[in-house]
Formats: C-alpha cells, structure tokens, sequence
C-alpha cells in the first residue's frame, strides 16, 4: 500500500452561494478534487466557508450537497481525517455533520504541530482589532438564544434571509486584491503575534486570495477560493506548496 504522505488545505468552496452560475458543477469539481487526493492525503484541512450558508433545524438541514456530503462520509470510512473550520458562512454547524460525516469540526483558530513544524490554521475572520464589528455579529451568531429563534423560522424564510445576507456580504466584503504587505490586516496580526510566539506557518481562508508571503522565517498562507480561483495548499512534509486545479 502506498504510503500516504501529503496533508491538504482548501477553504472558501461557497458550496450553494446565490452568486455562483453553476451550482452542481461548482460542488462535482470540488468533490473530484477530493476524491483526486484520496489516496495520497493522510489529513485534509477545509479552513471554512466551504458552504455558503448551512443551519441545523432540530429536523432538518439544507438541500443539497449529497455528493459533498457522501465524499465526506468515504473519506472518514477509509480512516483520512478531515479537518472542517467554520467560517463566517457556514458558522451554525452544530452535531449533525461531526456525527453524520465524521469530521472533526474547529470552531476556533488551531494551534498545532505537524512534522515538527508549528501551524497556526484558522479561517481568518474575525482574529484583528479591525473587526469590531464583525465581532459584535459573530457574537450574535454563536448566541444561543439567537440561534433559537433563528430555528424557529421556516427553512425557506431562513435561508432566503441567508442568501440575501450572503449578496450583501460579497458586496461588501473583501475585493479579492492583495493589499501588500503593510495593508493586509492578517499579516499585519501575524507580524504583531510573532513579536510574543513563532509560527513556521500561518494557514488562513477568508481572503479568496492565492498567495504565500514570507516574514522572517515564517510563512503566511492564503489559500485562495473554489469560486475563481480554484487553488488549495498541500503539505508534504517539509515544504508548503500552493497548486491550481487545472482548467
């Protein structure tokens, strides 16, 4: 049996997103991937946003996604862990995917050793001084009087809600340009968290950027997205490699 040597990373899938033309081709290509690293993964990090809205009803969870949903459920049969980062679309993710699929679900940022190498993995929103007022939603969000009574609205009124939130959200949100160095307020918190504990790597979603930028002797890694860009990071024991699905 092949040894299985590579630890994969992807986030931003936006698996169901109002904004994305082709919703069934947008999930198969993901699942492909998947499926493609299988047999070459020994962990498989998903670093958030990997829906693009998902809430679950006490009897109920959204349509869709059976072919994401079975590929998660074979990856764990076959012994892979899959690690799954909330972000802040997918953020209401509560027993029954961990139960259902098997994936081990983070709801905060990981600090973790991997081949002797120190990760900082997270999905990237919500970590600066900058985000006051994200910070004060996120809030709401994880309150659990809130999510009461989020549950007691239909299904097809709550993920209306969710798919205008979302428009608004990507109206708003990020530009999906590179700031540099001295504008872009992850590394920017990454440089200030560096002067306390040291990271080889920093591992973030969130920015639907591609890139991998170096301070010192760490490494700050945006991941990129599954919308445009179609990118994700690999792990392989020594070195971290950004690659793009061929098109």
């Amino acid at each position: 049996m092949k040894e299985k040597k590579n630890i994969y990373f992807a986030s931003d899938v936006h698996l169901g997103s109002p904004t994305i033309e082709n919703l069934r081709e947008n999930e198969r290509r993901f699942v492909a991937w998947l499926d493609s690293i299988k047999d070459s993964a020994k962990a498989i990090y998903l670093l958030g946003d990997i829906f693009d809205f998902w809430f679950e009803y006490k009897r109920s969870i959204p349509k869709g996604f059976t072919r994401f949903l079975g590929k998660l459920c074979e990856l764990n049969d076959e012994g892979i862990p899959v690690h799954f980062f909330t972000g802040n679309h997918d953020v209401w993710i509560f027993d029954y995917l961990p139960s259902e699929t098997g994936i081990i679900v983070h709801k905060e940022p990981l600090i973790t050793e991997i081949d002797g190498f120190r990760f900082f993995i997270a999905h990237g929103d919500g970590l600066t001084k900058q985000e006051k007022l994200f910070r004060k939603i996120k809030k709401v969000f994880n309150n659990k009087v809130a999510q009461w009574f989020f549950r007691w609205l239909h299904p097809d009124l709550g993920i209306k809600l969710a798919n205008f939130w979302s428009r608004k959200s990507r109206h708003q949100n990020h530009s999906a340009e590179f700031r540099g160095d001295e504008n872009e307020i992850l590394i920017l918190w990454a440089k200030e968290t560096l002067e306390k504990e040291h990271f080889d790597y920093f591992v973030f979603g969130h920015r639907h950027i591609a890139k991998i930028t170096n301070i010192n002797k760490s490494k700050i890694i945006y991941l990129g997205d599954w919308v445009t860009i179609f990118s994700y990071g690999v792990w392989n024991g020594t070195n971290f490699e950004m690659k793009y699905l061929a098109k």
